[in-house]
């Protein structure tokens, strides 16, 4: 009885105030899917640090014409030069952090950067000669690189030392920033939707005063009377946060493996599977914001 009592003033509740409802539902949506948008790019850096960090080279640039570090004060690199760096990359001391490494000519660094930038203008006014020819070395370990950095850098011959994992970096600083600006805007809407919540409570709260007032006379318990409150929240709650976690499976699905992942065939996204962890998360940030901002609205407006 005492059930039944409770769904049926859960659902005359939704039913007076649907288009309060609907806006808690609308304002959850929104606002926990950016808290998912941010989640998803947290796990999609952390799928492209793990896939890229084992691919990365720590490129070698040799000295050509027109190098002006210290190490190119004799110009362009000599064939001796080059052989004692290959001697080197294959001496026991660097080779115990090397796992393969190969020389990169200039044609063949011309030939590269021709494919790269196949559809920019940029490739009629560069030569081969203004490339410089590299080794690229595969680390076994990619924390390792200052170790290959500080033994190549003062060769003679040797122009820079880079490693890629530094041009990463640079991608993953964008993306944290994006994730970042999809926080905060998640924490605004988050705080709209504790006020909505808050003022759909306490709507529905006014419209049945009198009905509370009858149950406080027959003496029912303040359980009884605040639960079909709090329940109306959570329930629009949950309803939003399933739609968020909805759109991102879609977005993750559509959007990364049926777009992205066609373009971009050598990058690693993250799966719809992926995005369904998110989802417990959701619903239990919904649940946890509608059910506290109902009952801190209900100890203020509902006394029983």
């Amino acid at each position: 009885m005492r059930l039944a009592f409770v769904l049926g003033e859960i659902g005359s509740g939704l039913r007076r105030n649907v288009s309060m409802v609907v806006s808690v539902i609308l304002v959850t949506f929104v606002s926990l899917t950016f808290v998912g948008a941010a989640g998803m790019l947290q796990l999609q850096i952390n799928q492209m640090k793990g896939y890229w960090y084992d691919k990365v080279q720590v490129a070698i640039f040799l000295c050509s014409d027109g190098s002006t570090a210290a190490g190119c004060a004799t110009g362009p690199v000599t064939a001796e030069q080059q052989a004692n760096l290959r001697t080197l990359l294959e001496s026991p001391a660097v080779h115990q952090y090397v796992n393969d490494f190969a020389f990169e000519s200039q044609d063949d660094a011309y030939r590269h950067f021709k494919e790269q930038f196949s559809n920019s203008p940029i490739v009629e006014s560069v030569t081969p000669d203004q490339l410089p020819a590299s080794f690229r070395i595969n680390l076994k370990d990619p924390e390792k690189y200052q170790i290959i950095s500080e033994t190549f850098s003062s060769q003679a011959g040797v122009e820079s030392v880079i490693d890629q994992r530094q041009l990463l970096e640079r991608l993953f600083s964008v993306m944290n920033a994006a994730s970042l600006v999809a926080v905060s805007v998640a924490g605004v809407m988050i705080v709209c939707a504790i006020l909505l919540i808050a003022t759909t409570i306490r709507l529905s709260a006014f419209s049945r005063r009198r009905e509370t007032g009858i149950m406080r006379l027959v003496g029912a318990s303040k359980a009884v009377i605040q639960l079909p409150f709090i329940l109306e929240g959570v329930i629009a709650a949950v309803i939003g946060a399933a739609l968020a976690s909805g759109t991102l499976w879609a977005a993750a699905h559509f959007f990364l493996g049926e777009y992205l992942a066609k373009q971009y065939p050598d990058t690693a996204f993250i799966s719809p599977a992926q995005t369904l962890l998110l989802a417990p998360a959701l619903i239990g940030l919904g649940v946890l914001l509608a059910g506290t901002s109902s009952l801190l609205t209900l100890r203020r407006y509902l006394r029983v």
